[in-house]
């Protein structure tokens, strides 16, 4: 029973060198995922524009009424 921490203690590099082997074969995901993102995010930046205009419009007219 003098052994399991020493077998513990070795495990845990171990486990630690399989879990970053596994973290690395998303790596191919990456350029298709950015330009995914990079559409979002034009997207999301023509409708934040649109909300502006369509948010001074409404002062204006709110501006008028008063």
């Amino acid at each position: 029973m003098e052994w399991i921490p020493f077998i513990l203690l070795l495990l845990c590099p171990l486990m630690m060198i399989i879990c970053m082997k596994g973290m690395g074969g998303h790596k191919h995901h990456t350029s298709h995922s950015s330009n995914n993102l990079q559409i979002k995010m034009s997207k999301l930046e023509i409708e934040n524009e649109k909300l502006k205009k369509e948010i001074d419009n409404l002062s204006s007219l709110i501006k008028k009424e008063s």
